[in-house]
Formats: structure tokens, sequence, C-alpha cells
């Protein structure tokens, strides 16, 4: 009998199952279609004696322990909802169902309501690093009855990416919670792309060389901003075409792709009555990148830059993508928190960070003073207002500020550190100038205001006489 089965045999199907028979437990695949079965199994070597290959659906559940533990690894909507309906007739109380893809939390709750009341469990297990990251050990968010994760999760922390030696995985709370952090994880994960892929837009409109570009970045790599996604930048940058001989980069059109989980992290923020503007404006960029004919006719129509680009010193970029990173890095965990509360799942944002720090895509050496700062408590939760990070701003948002201006002044687009640097600026000004958006939305509509010399609600203007 296997100790846990697993549907779904793509990418990171396939990955993930290979990890967990690579950990010593015995797994049940099953695919819509047995070619990837059978290539799996073929190419598995020594760990296909751990691999029990199932075409039929009846079959595959009456292969497991009881009670069932079952992985599916499918695109998210309704292909998971097929699969559900499909396994429920072949299985018992007590099993529990685990949705390991990318899918929208909302869905999650909901589907974890429906089977609660049927006696199975339902488990949404967000999976972050990619293709090596589930072979070879992923950062594992878990969210679902706790009771589920007493059996799932011996499996689970062995397969996980470890850090120190711990492993990157957590039960984090019930229904869709693990889901939601997934999302606002890769949220945060435009976010950073977004930044990184507008300093090196800079650096390529003042006439920097992809190689020269890698070898900057490779640089920063060894300092504060060392992180999984500089890393990959400087190895993006340093390829060459093997067709042309060309730089890789010159020859990928610019057009960035997107699954969802930017806009959802967007959507439910709004939602939620928060704003993540460099998680927005990342989603925003990769979009306006599809309007390739309209980007094309507009550097002709509208030019393609208001002046000369501007030189910009190497340390004013390292300390302004530091800076914009650790705003980013706020805006996700502030939503986080507002989440949790929302949707009462007592969110430990420090155990997410410590989740973080290896497997994930957005592993970054920041993380681990993330997580300090966390545990101390984030004031009106926001990281930024931690004492060692509004000292790290202090010191890097100067050069953000510079970059910013520089970019502005040159005609070059930067979106995402605009966008951060706007929050922060925001966030330092105890009066901001909504008091004029309450005037007017009391002169056209009634709806009045709170006054700052007494306390109170309801207020209007002399034009409501």
């Amino acid at each position: 009998m296997a100790d846990i089965g697993l549907t779904g045999l793509g990418t990171m199907g396939a990955a993930l199952a290979l990890n967990i028979a690579e950990k010593g437990f015995s797994v049940a695949v099953h695919n819509r279609s047995r070619e990837r079965t059978d290539a799996l199994v073929e190419g598995a070597g020594d760990l296909a004696a751990n691999l029990t290959p199932l075409d039929d659906l009846a079959e595959f559940a009456t292969a497991l322990t009881a009670p069932r533990l079952i992985v599916m690894m499918v695109p998210a909507g309704a292909a998971v909802d097929a699969v559900i309906e499909a396994l429920l007739p072949r299985l018992d109380e007590g099993d529990t169902l685990i949705d390991a893809g990318n899918a929208d939390f909302n869905d999650t709750r909901r589907r974890e309501a429906a089977l609660a009341q049927k006696g199975f469990g339902f488990v949404g297990m967000g999976v972050s690093g990619g293709e090596d990251g589930a072979r070879h050990g992923p950062s594992i968010m878990v969210g679902g009855p706790e009771a589920s994760y007493e059996r799932l999760g011996p499996i689970v922390e062995a397969i996980a990416a470890r850090y120190q030696g711990a492993p990157c995985a957590a039960w984090l709370g019930p229904d869709g919670a693990g889901h939601f952090v997934k999302t606002v994880h890769n949220g945060i994960e435009y976010a950073d792309m977004q930044m990184i892929a507008e300093v090196w837009g800079l650096l390529r409109a003042a006439g920097r060389a992809p190689k020269a570009a890698a070898e900057l970045f490779a640089e920063w790599d060894e300092g504060p901003l060392r992180s999984y996604l500089i890393e990959i930048t400087a190895k993006v940058l340093a390829a060459a075409d093997t067709e042309t001989g060309e730089p890789l980069i010159d020859v990928i059109l610019d057009v960035a792709g997107q699954k969802g989980t930017g806009r959802w992290t967007v959507i439910e923020a709004l939602k939620l009555g928060q704003s993540a503007s460099a998680i927005e404006a990342a989603v925003g960029a990769r979009s306006w990148s599809s309007e390739v004919a309209a980007r094309r006719l507009g550097e002709d129509r509208l030019g393609a830059g208001e002046a000369s680009p501007r030189a910009i010193l190497d340390g004013d970029l390292e300390k302004a993508l530091l800076a914009a990173r650790i705003i980013g890095y706020s805006q996700g965990l502030t939503l986080l928190a507002r989440a949790s509360a929302e949707f009462d799942w007592s969110l430990d944002l420090a155990r997410i960070a410590e989740i973080w720090r290896a497997g994930c895509i957005i592993r970054s050496a920041l993380l681990d003073d993330i997580a300090h700062a966390a545990r101390d408590g984030l004031a009106q939760n926001h990281l930024i207002l931690a004492p060692y990070f509004a000292d790290r701003l202090a010191e890097t948002v100067p050069a953000l500020r510079r970059v910013v201006a520089s970019a502005i002044c040159s005609g070059d687009p930067v979106p995402a550190l605009a966008a951060a640097l706007s929050f922060y600026d925001t966030m330092r000004r105890a009066r901001g100038t909504a008091d004029l958006i309450q005037g007017q939305r009391d002169y056209f509509g009634r709806h009045g205001f709170q006054r700052r010399d007494r306390d109170g609600e309801g207020f209007h203007g002399p034009w409501a006489d």
C-alpha cells in the first residue's frame, strides 16, 4: 500500500512525485494520459521501486493506506473541481485531498467547507520553487484542517527545502490560508522581478552591455541584495543565444507572461482595503508589455524619451533596488496581516518569512531580518516601521529618490520603483491630502467628514445649508 497518492504528472507533479519517492515514501501515481505515467516511471531509475503507476482512479484509491492522502497537481479552476468529483465516490470518511497547484484561495475555502460537511479533509498547499524546487526541495505553505496536517506534515517536511537544517514548510492556518500566502508570495515575486527589470532597463539605456550588467548583478549577489532572483538575473544577462551567438537578452521578445497570481494579489488587496502598489505596478507593466504594436507606434509618434539617459551610479542602483525590495516585502506582509484578521487565520508572519528563506523564488538575504522584525512585532503591521528596516530605508531611500528622479527626467519607465517610493513618502506624512477629497465628497454627496479638532463623524461644510 502506498503512503500517498499523486494525480497530475505535469512538470511540477512529476518532480514532486520523485521528490517524495526519494525521501523513502511510496507513491501511487496517476495521470489522465498513460504516456506521462510511463515516462515518469521509466526515467525514475532506482526511485521507480517507490512508484506505483495506475490508470484507473478506483485502483488508484484502493492502492493507498487509509486514511488516504491524495495530492492533486492540476491546473487551477474547473480542473480541480473535476478531479475532486471523480475521486469522491472512491474515498472514505477521513481521507484528505491536497490541492498543490496555484489556486485562488476563495476556491480553496469553498472546497474545504463543502468537503468538511461530507467528512473529508481538504488542504490547500502552496508550493514554490519551480520544477527544480519541486524535485529537490520547495518552500511549502499549507492551509486546511490542522488534523489533516498531522498526517501530511511528516511527508511535507521531509520533501521541503531546508534552511540551517529546519524545513521550509509549515501549517499556516485553516481553509485557504496556505494558498493565500502563496498568492502573496507570488505578488512579491512579481514586484521584485519588475524592479530588477527596471534597473536593467536603466543600465541598458545608459549603454551598459548585457555582459557588463551581468557582472554587476553577480557582484550585487554577494551583498545585501543576495537572492535567487538576483542570482539568475546575472545568469540570464550573461547567456548567449545558441543560434546567433548574440546576448540572449537581445533576442527575447519583451512580452511577459502571467498566470494570474499577481492579479489575484492585487484584487484581494483592494477587496481588503489595502493597496499593494508595487505589486499593482508590476502587474500593470506585464499587461502593458503585451501591447507590442501599440508600444511600437507609441515610440514613433510619442518619442522614445525626453532626454538622453542620465548616468546613474551603480551604488545608487544597488541601494535603490534594496529600498524598493524592502517596501515590496512590507506591502506583502501588511496584506497578509489584514487577511489574517479578516479570515481569522492567526497567520504567523515570522514563520512565513522563515519558510521563504530557502526553496522559493523570493528567497533572499533579507528574510532573516524580516523574520526577526516580525517576531518582535510589527507596528501597525508595517515592516517599514520596524526600527531595523526604518534605519535601512533611511540609508537607501535617498538613492531610490535619485534613481527615480533621473529616470523620470530621462523618460525611462520605472513604474514599480516609483510606486515603492510614492508609498514610502505617503507613509511618512502624518497629514496627507485626503482632507480635500472628503470635502469634495461632502460637497457633491453629503458624505460627511471627521474633524481634526473634535471627536465624532458626520460633520458637513457650509454648503450643506
